[in-house]
């Protein structure tokens, strides 16, 4: 579905190698902006109750380990010899570990992480406004609507600085879940509703203004205006749909297992998906599509691990570290100086 460095993996553009395929995967990079949706929903739903350390605790006992491993294995596995990729810096690499590497103008070892640092501010915007003085609909209706109008005034200021905070092209998506998790709450909220429209009517324009172009032959994929609003719509739909409950049916065990290896398949499926394409396609000689099938197995089987070993083990001992209230330290015993003082001054004259 797209082109750019996976071309070399596969030795020759994916739109010759998947010629009906490409047209209709160049609609994934879309996967972002819904992801902001669930994003939104999610978040809000995390944070309604608790404090702003529990909050800080979930986020980051849920992002950090399997990042810090992701990032440790790909900057391994790009400077082996054998990959022809080249691995950023050991300076870049580190910096990487705090997820911080896009503001300070480091390169990144996951190219995937650009999301995250969008997800960062998210969480800062939602944890000062919402968390920090405690969720109430009123506040998240004040919220949604505040952060939806500044981003409004950012885009028309073309202020660098405004841009960077209110993240204009993507605030719709993160609002549209709040949203919609104010309808899962009470789905007779016409406020809530008002939230989600709004936020779907500005977030299909930001998306088509980013991804259609006229078509032409100098681009690898063409996506059609109706096409990209369409997937965005079915994304809101998607949600909404789990909103009303009208998925509630859907409890199937292996649901939870496909969700939790969703964000280390996020991680590693990028650049460690290059390296097994071209092991797969060029180095044993595997037909197209066969590569393109063993190689989503293979990076699943990776996230599993991850999920596994890195996860499991350390996300709970890591949320448990940061809840924890720190004890305040006990009184040190005054001095005699001062407790003669201290004497004196009890005594009534």
């Amino acid at each position: 579905g797209r082109g750019g460095e996976v071309t070399g993996a596969w030795g020759s553009s994916a739109q010759l190698q998947f010629p009906t395929l490409h047209t209709w995967f160049a609609y994934g990079c879309l996967g972002v902006q819904i992801f902001f949706v669930i994003s939104g929903f999610v978040i809000c739903m995390s944070g309604w109750g608790r404090t702003l350390r529990s909050f800080f605790a979930s986020r980051a006992s849920r992002l950090l380990p399997s990042y810090w491993a992701a990032v440790v294995l790909v900057t391994a596995v790009f400077a082996l010899p054998a990959v022809t990729y080249e691995a950023v810096s050991p300076s870049d690499a580190l910096v990487n570990l705090t997820l911080l590497q896009q503001p300070l103008g480091a390169d990144r070892v996951l190219g995937v992480c650009w999301t995250l640092w969008a997800e960062v501010r998210f969480y800062a915007l939602f944890a000062l406004c919402v968390v920090l003085p405690g969720a109430t609909r009123q506040r998240v209706i004040l919220f949604c609507a505040g952060w939806t109008l500044a981003a409004a005034i950012a885009q028309a200021a073309h202020e660098p600085l405004l841009d960077l905070v209110l993240m204009p092209e993507y605030a719709p998506f993160f609002v549209g879940g709040i949203g919609l998790y104010l309808v899962h709450r009470d789905r007779r909220d016409a406020y809530a509703w008002g939230i989600v429209g709004v936020s779907w009517l500005i977030g299909q324009h930001y998306a088509v203004a980013e991804l259609w172009h006229a078509p032409g032959p100098q681009h690898f994929s063409y996506r059609s205006s109706a096409g990209i609003i369409l997937v965005v719509t079915l994304g809101f739909l998607a949600v909404m749909a789990i909103a009303l409950g009208w998925l509630n049916r859907a409890n199937w065990s292996w649901l939870t297992v496909a969700g939790a290896l969703t964000y280390p398949f996020y991680l590693v499926h990028e650049h460690l998906g290059w390296v097994a394409i071209r092991a797969y396609h060029q180095g044993l000689g595997i037909p197209s599509y066969a590569t393109a099938a063993l190689t989503v197995v293979t990076m699943l089987a990776l996230a599993w691990l991850l999920n596994r070993y890195v996860e499991d083990r350390l996300a709970p001992r890591l949320r448990s570290a940061l809840s924890r209230p720190r004890e305040a330290s006990p009184p040190s015993p005054p001095s005699s100086a001062s407790a003669g003082t201290a004497g004196s001054a009890a005594v009534p004259r």
